[in-house]
Protein backbone atom coordinates (compact mmCIF):
# COMPACT_ATOMS: atom_id res chain seq x y z
CA UNK A 1 0.00 0.00 0.00
CA UNK A 2 2.82 2.34 0.87
CA UNK A 3 4.65 1.49 -2.34
CA UNK A 4 1.57 2.21 -4.42
CA UNK A 5 1.21 5.60 -2.73
CA UNK A 6 4.85 6.46 -3.48
CA UNK A 7 4.42 5.55 -7.14
CA UNK A 8 1.30 7.70 -7.38
CA UNK A 9 3.15 10.62 -5.77
CA UNK A 10 6.06 10.27 -8.22
CA UNK A 11 3.62 10.12 -11.12
CA UNK A 12 1.96 13.37 -9.95
CA UNK A 13 5.36 15.05 -9.67
CA UNK A 14 6.28 13.91 -13.18
CA UNK A 15 3.02 15.22 -14.59
CA UNK A 16 3.52 18.51 -12.83
CA UNK A 17 7.03 18.82 -14.30
CA UNK A 18 5.67 18.12 -17.79
CA UNK A 19 2.94 20.71 -17.38
CA UNK A 20 5.51 23.25 -16.21
CA UNK A 21 7.74 22.57 -19.22
CA UNK A 22 4.78 22.95 -21.59
CA UNK A 23 3.86 26.27 -19.96
CA UNK A 24 7.41 27.52 -20.24
CA UNK A 25 7.60 26.46 -23.90
CA UNK A 26 4.28 28.13 -24.68
CA UNK A 27 5.34 31.28 -22.87
CA UNK A 28 8.59 31.34 -24.82
CA UNK A 29 6.61 30.88 -28.04
CA UNK A 30 4.23 33.66 -27.11
CA UNK A 31 7.09 35.96 -26.16
CA UNK A 32 8.91 35.18 -29.42
CA UNK A 33 5.78 35.89 -31.43
CA UNK A 34 5.23 39.15 -29.56
CA UNK A 35 8.83 40.19 -30.10
CA UNK A 36 8.59 39.35 -33.79
CA UNK A 37 5.38 41.34 -34.08
CA UNK A 38 6.96 44.27 -32.29
CA UNK A 39 10.01 44.00 -34.55
CA UNK A 40 7.85 43.95 -37.65
CA UNK A 41 5.84 46.92 -36.42
CA UNK A 42 9.07 48.74 -35.65
CA UNK A 43 10.39 47.91 -39.10
CA UNK A 44 7.15 49.13 -40.72
CA UNK A 45 7.26 52.27 -38.63
CA UNK A 46 10.90 52.88 -39.54
CA UNK A 47 10.21 52.27 -43.25
CA UNK A 48 7.28 54.71 -43.25
CA UNK A 49 9.31 57.27 -41.36
CA UNK A 50 12.21 56.81 -43.78
CA UNK A 51 9.94 57.28 -46.76
CA UNK A 52 8.51 60.46 -45.28
CA UNK A 53 11.96 61.79 -44.54
CA UNK A 54 13.25 60.93 -48.01
CA UNK A 55 10.21 62.65 -49.54
CA UNK A 56 10.86 65.70 -47.38
CA UNK A 57 14.51 65.77 -48.41
CA UNK A 58 13.56 65.39 -52.09
CA UNK A 59 11.18 68.34 -51.82
CA UNK A 60 13.85 70.44 -50.15
CA UNK A 61 16.36 69.57 -52.85
CA UNK A 62 13.80 70.43 -55.56
CA UNK A 63 13.10 73.76 -53.89
CA UNK A 64 16.83 74.49 -53.68
CA UNK A 65 17.19 73.51 -57.35
CA UNK A 66 14.33 75.78 -58.40
CA UNK A 67 15.80 78.61 -56.39
CA UNK A 68 19.22 78.09 -57.92
CA UNK A 69 17.69 77.96 -61.41
CA UNK A 70 15.79 81.18 -60.75
CA UNK A 71 18.95 82.76 -59.39
CA UNK A 72 20.95 81.49 -62.33
CA UNK A 73 18.37 82.77 -64.82
CA UNK A 74 18.21 86.09 -63.04
CA UNK A 75 21.95 86.45 -63.46
CA UNK A 76 21.58 86.10 -67.22
CA UNK A 77 18.81 88.69 -67.57
CA UNK A 78 19.85 91.38 -69.98
CA UNK A 79 20.72 94.68 -68.35
CA UNK A 80 19.52 97.85 -70.05
CA UNK A 81 21.27 101.17 -69.61
CA UNK A 82 18.85 103.42 -71.49
CA UNK A 83 15.59 104.74 -70.06
CA UNK A 84 12.31 104.05 -71.82
CA UNK A 85 11.04 107.49 -70.85
CA UNK A 86 12.02 111.00 -71.85
CA UNK A 87 10.80 114.57 -71.70
CA UNK A 88 10.88 117.35 -74.28
CA UNK A 89 11.23 114.92 -77.20
CA UNK A 90 9.55 117.48 -79.47
CA UNK A 91 12.14 120.17 -78.78
CA UNK A 92 13.58 121.50 -82.03
CA UNK A 93 10.91 119.93 -84.27
CA UNK A 94 10.00 121.94 -87.39
CA UNK A 95 6.22 121.80 -87.59
CA UNK A 96 5.12 124.62 -89.90
CA UNK A 97 4.02 122.29 -92.70
CA UNK A 98 2.63 119.40 -90.66
CA UNK A 99 -1.01 118.40 -90.31
CA UNK A 100 -2.00 119.81 -86.89
CA UNK A 101 -4.53 117.07 -86.13
CA UNK A 102 -2.13 114.28 -87.02
CA UNK A 103 0.73 115.85 -85.08
CA UNK A 104 -1.32 116.32 -81.93
CA UNK A 105 -2.60 112.76 -82.11
CA UNK A 106 1.00 111.54 -82.45
CA UNK A 107 2.21 113.62 -79.49
CA UNK A 108 -0.65 112.42 -77.30
CA UNK A 109 0.00 108.80 -78.25
CA UNK A 110 3.75 108.92 -77.59
CA UNK A 111 3.33 110.57 -74.20
CA UNK A 112 6.52 110.34 -72.15
CA UNK A 113 7.94 107.34 -74.01
CA UNK A 114 11.41 107.70 -75.49
CA UNK A 115 10.72 107.39 -79.20
CA UNK A 116 9.50 108.90 -82.43
CA UNK A 117 6.30 108.84 -84.47
CA UNK A 118 6.25 109.34 -88.25
CA UNK A 119 2.91 109.63 -90.07
CA UNK A 120 2.81 109.53 -93.88
CA UNK A 121 0.19 110.01 -96.55
CA UNK A 122 0.84 106.86 -98.62
CA UNK A 123 -0.66 108.20 -101.86
CA UNK A 124 1.82 111.08 -102.06
CA UNK A 125 4.76 110.50 -99.72
CA UNK A 126 3.96 113.62 -97.71
CA UNK A 127 5.08 113.41 -94.09
CA UNK A 128 2.03 114.56 -92.16
CA UNK A 129 3.79 114.59 -88.80
CA UNK A 130 7.23 113.72 -87.47
CA UNK A 131 7.52 113.81 -83.68
CA UNK A 132 11.05 113.80 -82.24
CA UNK A 133 12.70 114.60 -85.55
CA UNK A 134 16.23 114.14 -84.20
CA UNK A 135 15.55 110.46 -83.61
CA UNK A 136 13.50 109.98 -86.77
CA UNK A 137 16.28 111.39 -88.96
CA UNK A 138 19.12 109.58 -87.19
CA UNK A 139 21.07 106.62 -88.54
CA UNK A 140 18.32 104.29 -87.35
CA UNK A 141 18.55 101.01 -85.49
CA UNK A 142 18.27 97.28 -85.96
CA UNK A 143 14.85 96.71 -87.57
CA UNK A 144 14.16 93.61 -85.48
CA UNK A 145 11.16 91.68 -86.84
CA UNK A 146 9.94 94.48 -89.11
CA UNK A 147 12.58 93.23 -91.59
CA UNK A 148 10.20 90.32 -92.17
CA UNK A 149 8.07 92.56 -94.40
CA UNK A 150 10.95 92.90 -96.86
CA UNK A 151 11.75 89.17 -96.72
CA UNK A 152 8.11 88.17 -97.22
CA UNK A 153 7.78 90.44 -100.25
CA UNK A 154 11.01 88.99 -101.70
CA UNK A 155 9.84 85.39 -101.27
CA UNK A 156 6.43 86.19 -102.78
CA UNK A 157 8.05 88.04 -105.70
CA UNK A 158 10.27 85.02 -106.37
CA UNK A 159 7.23 82.74 -106.44
CA UNK A 160 8.72 80.73 -103.60
CA UNK A 161 5.59 80.83 -101.44
CA UNK A 162 1.99 82.00 -101.26
CA UNK A 163 0.16 82.99 -98.11
CA UNK A 164 -0.94 79.37 -97.62
CA UNK A 165 2.27 77.53 -98.50
CA UNK A 166 3.34 75.39 -95.53
CA UNK A 167 7.03 75.74 -94.69
CA UNK A 168 8.70 72.98 -92.68
CA UNK A 169 10.20 74.20 -89.40
CA UNK A 170 11.48 70.85 -88.20
CA UNK A 171 9.82 67.51 -87.64
CA UNK A 172 6.13 67.65 -88.48
CA UNK A 173 5.82 71.35 -87.63
CA UNK A 174 4.59 73.48 -90.53
CA UNK A 175 3.59 77.15 -90.81
CA UNK A 176 2.32 79.42 -93.58
CA UNK A 177 3.02 83.09 -94.28
CA UNK A 178 -0.17 84.41 -92.69
CA UNK A 179 0.55 82.81 -89.33
CA UNK A 180 4.27 83.61 -89.53
CA UNK A 181 3.60 87.33 -90.03
CA UNK A 182 0.82 87.46 -87.46
CA UNK A 183 2.90 85.77 -84.77
CA UNK A 184 6.31 86.98 -86.01
CA UNK A 185 7.77 83.48 -86.22
CA UNK A 186 11.56 83.67 -86.42
CA UNK A 187 12.21 80.11 -87.59
CA UNK A 188 9.90 80.62 -90.58
CA UNK A 189 11.75 83.70 -91.83
CA UNK A 190 15.15 82.18 -91.14
CA UNK A 191 14.11 79.31 -93.40
CA UNK A 192 12.95 81.73 -96.11
CA UNK A 193 16.17 83.70 -95.86
CA UNK A 194 18.34 80.62 -96.26
CA UNK A 195 16.31 79.49 -99.28
CA UNK A 196 16.50 82.93 -100.89
CA UNK A 197 20.20 83.44 -100.17
CA UNK A 198 21.91 86.71 -99.37
CA UNK A 199 22.15 88.00 -102.95
CA UNK A 200 18.39 87.91 -103.52
CA UNK A 201 17.57 89.14 -100.00
CA UNK A 202 19.89 92.11 -100.46
CA UNK A 203 18.64 92.86 -103.98
CA UNK A 204 15.03 93.15 -102.87
CA UNK A 205 15.94 95.06 -99.72
CA UNK A 206 17.65 97.73 -101.83
CA UNK A 207 14.68 97.81 -104.18
CA UNK A 208 12.46 98.54 -101.20
CA UNK A 209 14.67 101.45 -100.14
CA UNK A 210 16.89 100.04 -97.40
CA UNK A 211 20.40 101.42 -97.22
CA UNK A 212 19.51 104.70 -98.99
CA UNK A 213 17.86 108.00 -98.13
CA UNK A 214 14.08 107.68 -97.98
CA UNK A 215 13.40 111.42 -98.10
CA UNK A 216 13.80 114.06 -100.73
CA UNK A 217 15.97 116.93 -99.51
CA UNK A 218 15.15 116.46 -95.83
CA UNK A 219 17.93 118.17 -93.84
CA UNK A 220 19.73 115.90 -91.39
CA UNK A 221 18.36 112.60 -92.71
CA UNK A 222 20.76 109.64 -92.59
CA UNK A 223 20.54 106.54 -94.80
CA UNK A 224 20.94 103.71 -92.32
CA UNK A 225 23.10 100.69 -93.16
CA UNK A 226 22.60 97.59 -95.25
CA UNK A 227 25.71 95.34 -95.36
CA UNK A 228 27.44 94.54 -98.64
CA UNK A 229 28.02 90.92 -97.60
CA UNK A 230 26.27 88.37 -95.45
CA UNK A 231 27.05 88.63 -91.74
CA UNK A 232 29.25 85.86 -90.25
CA UNK A 233 27.74 82.49 -89.43
CA UNK A 234 28.68 83.08 -85.79
CA UNK A 235 26.13 85.93 -85.78
CA UNK A 236 23.46 83.85 -87.48
CA UNK A 237 24.21 84.45 -91.15
CA UNK A 238 21.44 85.27 -93.60
CA UNK A 239 18.88 83.55 -91.37
CA UNK A 240 19.31 86.08 -88.55
CA UNK A 241 19.38 88.93 -91.07
CA UNK A 242 15.92 87.86 -92.24
CA UNK A 243 14.36 87.20 -88.83
CA UNK A 244 15.88 89.87 -86.56
CA UNK A 245 17.52 92.26 -89.02
CA UNK A 246 20.93 91.39 -87.57
CA UNK A 247 23.66 93.57 -89.08
CA UNK A 248 21.13 96.04 -90.58
CA UNK A 249 20.31 99.57 -89.47
CA UNK A 250 16.98 100.90 -90.69
CA UNK A 251 15.42 104.32 -90.17
CA UNK A 252 11.77 105.05 -89.36
CA UNK A 253 11.52 106.92 -92.69
CA UNK A 254 12.74 103.90 -94.66
CA UNK A 255 10.24 101.63 -92.96
CA UNK A 256 7.50 104.21 -93.48
CA UNK A 257 8.24 104.50 -97.19
CA UNK A 258 8.10 100.70 -97.60
CA UNK A 259 4.79 100.36 -95.74
CA UNK A 260 3.40 103.29 -97.76
CA UNK A 261 4.26 101.36 -100.93
CA UNK A 262 2.40 98.34 -99.58
CA UNK A 263 -0.57 100.54 -98.68
CA UNK A 264 -0.78 102.26 -102.08
CA UNK A 265 -0.25 99.23 -104.30
CA UNK A 266 3.46 99.41 -105.10
CA UNK A 267 4.63 103.01 -105.59
CA UNK A 268 7.73 103.88 -103.58
CA UNK A 269 7.60 107.63 -103.08
CA UNK A 270 10.34 109.92 -101.91
CA UNK A 271 9.17 111.13 -98.54
CA UNK A 272 8.83 114.91 -98.31
CA UNK A 273 8.47 116.96 -95.16
CA UNK A 274 6.92 120.37 -95.86
CA UNK A 275 8.15 122.99 -93.41
CA UNK A 276 5.79 125.84 -94.24
CA UNK A 277 2.13 126.22 -95.26
CA UNK A 278 3.29 127.40 -98.70
CA UNK A 279 5.11 124.12 -99.27
CA UNK A 280 1.96 122.23 -98.38
CA UNK A 281 -0.08 124.13 -100.97
CA UNK A 282 2.57 123.64 -103.66
CA UNK A 283 3.31 120.02 -102.72
CA UNK A 284 4.14 117.70 -105.63
CA UNK A 285 4.65 113.94 -105.08
CA UNK A 286 7.97 112.49 -106.27
CA UNK A 287 8.13 108.84 -107.29
CA UNK A 288 11.37 107.04 -106.54
CA UNK A 289 10.42 103.84 -108.37
CA UNK A 290 7.49 101.50 -108.94
CA UNK A 291 7.75 98.16 -107.19
CA UNK A 292 6.44 94.98 -108.79
CA UNK A 293 4.58 93.87 -105.67
CA UNK A 294 0.95 94.23 -106.77
CA UNK A 295 0.30 90.48 -106.62
CA UNK A 296 2.18 90.09 -103.34
CA UNK A 297 0.28 92.77 -101.40
CA UNK A 298 -2.98 90.80 -101.00
CA UNK A 299 -0.94 87.80 -99.83
CA UNK A 300 0.80 90.00 -97.25
CA UNK A 301 -2.36 91.70 -96.03
CA UNK A 302 -3.76 88.60 -94.31
CA UNK A 303 -0.74 88.26 -92.05
CA UNK A 304 -0.47 91.99 -91.34
CA UNK A 305 -4.16 92.13 -90.44
CA UNK A 306 -3.75 88.98 -88.34
CA UNK A 307 -0.96 90.62 -86.34
CA UNK A 308 -3.46 93.24 -85.15
CA UNK A 309 -6.45 90.93 -84.78
CA UNK A 310 -4.84 88.06 -82.89
CA UNK A 311 -1.05 88.32 -83.15
CA UNK A 312 1.82 90.35 -81.76
CA UNK A 313 0.11 93.73 -82.36
CA UNK A 314 -3.25 92.89 -80.77
CA UNK A 315 -2.65 95.43 -77.99
CA UNK A 316 -3.51 98.08 -80.57
CA UNK A 317 -7.14 97.03 -80.21
CA UNK A 318 -7.13 98.06 -76.55
CA UNK A 319 -7.53 101.61 -77.83
CA UNK A 320 -8.94 101.34 -81.35
CA UNK A 321 -11.08 98.84 -83.21
CA UNK A 322 -13.32 100.92 -85.46
CA UNK A 323 -11.27 100.61 -88.67
CA UNK A 324 -9.08 97.85 -90.08
CA UNK A 325 -5.40 98.34 -89.25
CA UNK A 326 -2.62 96.25 -90.80
CA UNK A 327 0.85 96.20 -89.31
CA UNK A 328 4.02 94.50 -88.12
CA UNK A 329 5.82 94.66 -84.78
CA UNK A 330 9.50 94.30 -83.97
CA UNK A 331 11.43 93.80 -80.72
CA UNK A 332 15.15 93.28 -80.13
CA UNK A 333 18.06 94.80 -78.23
CA UNK A 334 21.68 95.77 -78.67
CA UNK A 335 24.36 96.99 -76.28
CA UNK A 336 22.05 97.78 -73.38
CA UNK A 337 19.26 99.36 -75.44
CA UNK A 338 15.99 97.72 -76.32
CA UNK A 339 14.09 98.62 -79.50
CA UNK A 340 10.37 98.50 -80.10
CA UNK A 341 8.97 98.97 -83.62
CA UNK A 342 5.50 99.08 -85.08
CA UNK A 343 4.73 99.96 -88.69
CA UNK A 344 1.11 100.06 -89.84
CA UNK A 345 -1.51 101.60 -92.07
CA UNK A 346 -5.23 102.19 -91.81
CA UNK A 347 -7.04 100.29 -94.56
CA UNK A 348 -9.82 102.80 -95.26
CA UNK A 349 -11.09 104.39 -98.45
CA UNK A 350 -10.79 107.90 -96.98
CA UNK A 351 -8.05 109.13 -94.73
CA UNK A 352 -5.61 106.27 -95.37
CA UNK A 353 -2.47 106.92 -93.34
CA UNK A 354 0.79 105.14 -92.51
CA UNK A 355 2.03 105.27 -88.91
CA UNK A 356 5.51 104.18 -87.83
CA UNK A 357 6.42 104.19 -84.15
CA UNK A 358 9.96 103.52 -83.00
CA UNK A 359 10.83 103.28 -79.30
CA UNK A 360 14.17 102.79 -77.57
CA UNK A 361 14.95 102.25 -73.91
CA UNK A 362 14.86 99.41 -71.39
CA UNK A 363 12.49 96.62 -70.41
CA UNK A 364 9.22 98.62 -70.87
CA UNK A 365 10.18 99.12 -74.53
CA UNK A 366 9.03 96.46 -77.02
CA UNK A 367 7.03 96.05 -80.22
CA UNK A 368 3.60 95.35 -78.68
CA UNK A 369 3.96 98.54 -76.64
CA UNK A 370 4.57 100.50 -79.85
CA UNK A 371 1.42 98.89 -81.28
CA UNK A 372 -0.53 99.97 -78.22
CA UNK A 373 0.64 103.56 -78.73
CA UNK A 374 -0.38 103.36 -82.38
CA UNK A 375 -3.85 102.40 -81.20
CA UNK A 376 -3.97 105.60 -79.15
CA UNK A 377 -2.97 107.60 -82.19
CA UNK A 378 -5.60 106.03 -84.43
CA UNK A 379 -8.15 106.70 -81.69
CA UNK A 380 -7.18 110.38 -81.65
CA UNK A 381 -7.46 110.60 -85.44
CA UNK A 382 -10.81 108.83 -85.44
CA UNK A 383 -12.24 111.07 -82.75
CA UNK A 384 -11.25 114.10 -84.84
CA UNK A 385 -12.95 112.61 -87.94
CA UNK A 386 -9.68 112.14 -89.80
CA UNK A 387 -10.99 109.00 -91.51
CA UNK A 388 -13.84 111.04 -92.94
CA UNK A 389 -12.17 114.32 -93.84
CA UNK A 390 -8.61 113.17 -94.59
CA UNK A 391 -5.47 115.30 -94.21
CA UNK A 392 -5.70 119.01 -93.52
CA UNK A 393 -3.39 121.96 -94.04
CA UNK A 394 -1.84 123.94 -91.18
CA UNK A 395 -4.33 126.16 -89.36
CA UNK A 396 -2.55 129.40 -90.25
CA UNK A 397 -2.75 128.66 -93.98
CA UNK A 398 -6.31 129.94 -94.56
CA UNK A 399 -5.24 133.27 -96.03
CA UNK A 400 -2.76 131.56 -98.35
CA UNK A 401 -5.47 129.22 -99.60
CA UNK A 402 -7.77 132.15 -100.32
CA UNK A 403 -5.00 133.82 -102.29
CA UNK A 404 -4.39 130.67 -104.32
CA UNK A 405 -8.11 130.15 -104.98
CA UNK A 406 -8.78 133.81 -105.86
CA UNK A 407 -5.63 135.27 -107.45
CA UNK A 408 -5.56 139.06 -107.87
Amino acid sequence: MLKQGMRLFRLILALAACVSMVDLSWAAHVNTHTLNAKSKAQKISETSRTRRRMHHLARRRAAVHRTSVRTRRHRYYERFTMSSFASDVTEGDITGGEDPIVRQAAINALGDMNGTVVAIEPTSGRILAMVNQKLALSSGAQPCSTIKLSVALAALSEGMISKDTPVSLGGRYRMNLTMALAHSNNAYFEALGRRLGFEKVAYYAHQYGLGELAGYDIPGEQPGVYPNAVIPASLGGVGKMCSFGEGISMTPLQLGALVAAIANGGTLYYLQHPTTPEEVVNFQPRVKRTLDIGDAIPEMSYGMAGAVQYGTARRLRLNFDEEEILGKTGTCSREGTRFGWFASYANTNIGRIVVVIFLEGGRPTFGPKAAELAGRMYRGLYDHRYFVAGPTVPADDNQLLRNVSNPQ
